[in-house]
């Protein structure tokens, strides 16, 4: 198997591959709709994971390019995982010129608190500062339900 190929070019995104995992694999966007997703894509700097032309992973930051960084939606197919592909895409994430002297740039994890860590990412230094309006059940909610 070849080694993983990272693009930010949009026009090569699997959008139906991103959608699906998203929708029905990840934990936090489950039941997402793909018109949700292909916005996210649109207002987001994306990173895609490739094998021999193939999509296997993606991330994407949502930034100003200036100040501040929100890493999201990353994913590494699960039959793809465990060969370091996940490392190589934060790498490149993280190298990208467009987010290099970002005063902030955060994410949010449940499980890969150790890769994101040796990248600098550590829980924030004074969680009292900041604050969140979450919504965990928008995409699995019936329409018009509050």
């Amino acid at each position: 198997m070849g080694a993983l190929q990272i693009s930010t070019d949009k026009d090569q995104l699997d959008i139906e591959l991103i959608h699906r995992f998203l929708s029905t694999e990840a934990y936090w966007s489950r039941g997402i709709p793909r018109a949700t997703v292909e916005r996210a894509i649109a207002g987001s700097l994306c990173f895609g994971g490739y094998i021999d032309g193939r999509q296997v992973a993606f991330a994407r930051v949502v930034t100003d390019g200036a100040t501040f960084g929100y890493l999201a939606d990353v994913f590494v197919l699960p039959e793809h995982r465990g060969q370091g592909h996940a490392r190589t895409l934060t790498a490149a994430v993280m190298a990208h010129p467009q987010l290099q002297g970002l005063r902030r740039f955060s994410l949010a994890t449940s499980d890969a608190h150790g890769l994101y860590a040796g990248f600098g990412f550590a829980a924030p230094a004074r969680p009292q500062t900041l604050m969140e309006k979450l919504d965990p059940d928008v995409y699995t909610r019936a329409p018009g339900r509050p």
